[in-house]
């Protein structure tokens, strides 16, 4: 592959970028990585707080069987994840306030999140929304995207020493075990990826789902996701990164696919599927940061989403690729520069960005 050319106006925009939003966190000299500050972690904090008991506006997605169950609000559908708008927002958003009360444990907001949690994430609650899974009309519902969070939220559980978490963690788990049911009898009927920039990819699913079985150590489920995502994405090649984003995209398609190559694949299968996968001039073309013309629209705002999904993906790529790659310190510095495009605009007063952007700057900050 040819080296890439960053223009000096690329790298003023970075530096810019870097000193608006310095206090929220900080870069490392040499732009090989950047951490989160406890402003920025208590700012981010607030977010999802806001909304995790906000039930209206809602959009649950449901399907209808009956006038009865036609007439039930989302609080009584899903009890333990009613907040947020939607339902893998409000998960997504529990496991954000986690995230960051086991990374900063000072943190101002923490006594507000533990209080929350505990009244949302309860044995009963979470029975309930099991409940709602096993409905005849239900086994799509929420395929993949809010699966993969879901095991987001018990993986990060699993991995913290804390008494509330174990509680939690242990009334979690039949739903969780009701996702990894559900996601070990769908992978053999998936004959074909879904490749959008929204809910369904399924290349972020399984990156997710991947990251959980090999925390927890489920073997069984990491060999499934193995072996199909190298059926479905194997030998996919140039693949059109210039046609991306679409206009409500906060994924990339052609990023999220090779998030997940980097993890099944070795270190040199991974480069030889890479640099068949995606040309110079494609992933160049990735680092643009995409224009988010209005904010207060629910679909136009997901591209702020999306400039943080680049971010961990080309921190992740950064870490796969050898000390020789001309594209490993692009890789970084384009993450760095999106994460500072987004970081400004999270707090934007409008519910439409401000109950899920948060989860995604934390995952892009602290993965």
């Amino acid at each position: 592959m040819r080296t890439l050319f960053l223009s000096p106006l690329f790298i003023v925009i970075t530096i810019c970028s870097y000193a608006q939003t310095s206090d929220l966190f900080t870069i490392n000299k040499d732009s090989s990585g950047f951490e989160l500050t406890m402003k920025g972690a208590s700012l981010l904090a607030s977010l999802p707080l806001k909304c995790i008991d906000q039930e209206y506006p809602n959009k649950t997605s449901h399907t209808s069987a009956s006038d009865s169950d036609h007439i039930l609000t989302p609080k009584q559908i899903h009890p333990a994840f009613f907040g947020c708008f939607d339902w893998h927002s409000c998960v997504h958003g529990h496991w954000m306030m986690i995230r960051l009360l086991k990374k900063f444990p000072g943190l101002p907001e923490a006594a507000v999140i533990r209080n929350a949690i505990s009244k949302t994430i309860t044995a009963d609650n979470i029975l309930t929304e099991v409940k709602y899974f096993e409905a005849p009309m239900a086994n799509a519902w929420e395929r993949t995207y809010g699966w993969a969070w879901l095991l987001k939220l018990d993986e990060e559980l699993s991995t913290w020493n804390d008494e509330d978490g174990k509680k939690w963690h242990a009334a979690l788990q039949p739903l969780t075990k009701k996702i990894i049911a559900r996601w070990v009898a769908f992978l053999p009927k998936q004959t074909y990826p879904n490749r959008t920039g929204v809910h369904p990819n399924t290349a972020f699913g399984l990156v997710f789902a991947y990251d959980y079985a090999n925390t927890v150590k489920d073997t069984a489920f990491e060999k499934a996701i193995v072996y199909y995502s190298k059926k479905l994405y194997g030998n996919d090649k140039n693949v059109p990164a210039s046609w991306e984003p679409d206009g409500s995209d906060f994924l990339s398609p052609a990023l999220e696919e090779i998030d997940l190559m980097r993890r099944v694949l070795p270190p040199d299968a991974f480069m030889k599927w890479f640099n068949s996968f995606i040309t110079p001039a494609g992933l160049k073309h990735l680092t643009k940061s995409p224009i988010v013309s209005d904010r207060t629209d629910y679909q136009i705002v997901h591209l702020d989403g999306l400039c943080f999904s680049r971010s961990w993906c080309m921190k992740g790529l950064a870490s796969a690729l050898p000390a020789s790659s001309p594209f490993k310190k692009m890789m970084m510095r384009s993450a760095i520069q999106h994460l500072s495009t987004a970081l400004p605009e999270i707090v934007s007063g409008n519910y439409g960005g401000e109950h899920w952007l948060g989860s995604f700057a934390v995952y892009a900050l602290l993965h």
